[in-house]
């Protein structure tokens, strides 16, 4: 049985992100969210894209404001008013100012805003009361991005902040990877889906369920491929549809050690080499991690049944994969915290134990919240709003309410 650090090595060392030649599309800027960016974008507009004021004020030329006070104030002759959007007219020359507006285009021969506190207005004139910086309140031409360089680079995701950017830049055609297929299939005669009516001895599927919102919440296109029974040659051909339609492989069930855990000899005859059998935590210790040494073959997982343990493994060491799939940079490794824990938190420290509940940020300090009831693999009820879980590692037995502990964030 490989260690939680053994068995991340092994997974993550397997992954073999989306090839930015083959695995890209052509997106428009309204479906780019959440995607993944196939090669680096330019824009060809400058940004600010002309001298602009950063005030409501004046635009005047320094020199004539230099030395400006309430006692001796600089008094100019108003030419102009330029609010945004509006192309000026005016070349500003000394003695001269010109009513500007936040945003507006800078006139020609002024190099300096003076915020319209420190003015008095009458009539034409304007009186600077206070001497600005030089060129103060001024946002320069290309002083953030110039164009024609790199405005962002390949393997960044495209969320709000950077769809902003892109509309801004006007980019609205972008090269994105592909998302990473991954099928997901449930074992087990006792599994109904959520619409037949249940019958004793018999369970709802829920993995598959959850582990479609999950792949889709990381980028991966889900392919459903429904609850297969226990049945040697039923499980062989699912597998088979499976390792031929995706990148990435996840089913439930049939990975334990009972009579109808067929999938790991299932894997082994279709030519899979298991990298991962089992791993020291809890829940989740059951787990078959397998690749083929075919062209393009994806990664297999053999998830648990219990919907906790699947869904810790599933956390633990499959989002990673979809995300690092992906061809994201940076940003796909599990994230781990030290927070402040507001329960007792126990194992019998012989795995690496993981304790789901909420994490949260109080005064500047990340506080994690146990959640309350039976922490059994097989509770899948207490899991709704979960958020992070509660590490304790080997050898350690218990953390004190009011400890640090290492919280890992899903």
């Amino acid at each position: 049985m490989l260690s939680v650090n053994e068995a991340e090595n092994i997974i993550f060392n397997l992954v073999k992100p989306l090839n930015n030649q083959t695995d890209i599309e052509t997106v428009n800027l309204l479906t780019a969210t959440g995607r993944v960016l196939a090669s680096p974008v330019t824009s060809q507009i400058d940004f600010p894209h002309w001298d602009n004021s950063a005030m409501d004020g004046y635009a005047v030329v320094y020199q004539d404001v230099r030395e400006a006070n309430e006692e001796k104030p600089a008094v100019l002759k108003l030419v102009e008013d330029i609010p945004a959007g509006y192309q000026p007219q005016s070349n500003i020359q000394s003695g001269q100012a010109a009513r500007i507006f936040t945003g507006a285009v800078m006139p020609k021969g002024a190099d300096t805003v003076v915020m319209q506190e420190n003015t008095r207005r009458e009539d034409d004139k304007v009186f600077i009361l206070k001497a600005p910086e030089s060129q103060e309140f001024v946002r320069h031409r290309a002083a953030y991005y110039q164009a024609g360089t790199e405005l962002l680079s390949a393997g960044i995701q495209l969320n709000a902040p950077e769809i902003a950017v892109l509309a801004a830049a006007q980019c609205t055609k972008l090269n994105v990877f592909r998302r990473p297929s991954v099928a997901i299939l449930s074992t087990g005669d006792e599994l109904i889906t959520p619409e037949q009516t249940l019958q004793p001895g018999q369970i709802v599927d829920s993995n598959q369920y959850a582990l479609a919102a999950l792949v889709k919440q990381c980028g991966g296109e889900p392919l459903i491929l429904g609850i297969i029974k226990d049945d040697r040659e039923a499980i062989k051909k699912a597998i088979e549809e499976a390792i031929a339609k995706a990148d990435i492989v996840l089913s439930s069930g049939g990975v334990s050690v009972g009579d109808y855990d067929y999938v790991e000899k299932i894997l082994e005859s279709l030519g899979g080499e298991i990298k991962v059998r089992a791993v020291a935590m809890k829940p989740g210790k059951p787990l078959t991690v397998a690749t083929f040494n075919i062209p393009n073959a994806p990664i297999y997982f053999g998830l648990p049944g219990n919907p906790v343990s699947a869904l810790v493994s599933y956390w633990r060491f499959v989002q990673p994969v979809i995300k690092k799939c992906s061809s994201i940079v940076e940003g796909w490794q599990p994230k781990f915290i030290k927070a402040q824990t507001r329960n007792n938190l126990n194992s019998n420290g012989k795995r690496e134990t993981y304790i789901w509940g909420k994490l949260n940020l109080v005064d500047g300090v990340y506080q994690f919240s146990a959640a309350a009831g039976s922490k059994s693999s097989g509770n899948l009820i207490n899991l709704a709003q979960t958020n992070a879980f509660a590490v304790l590692e080997v050898g350690k037995k218990s953390v004190s309410t009011g400890e640090e502990v290492k919280v890992l964030q899903v």
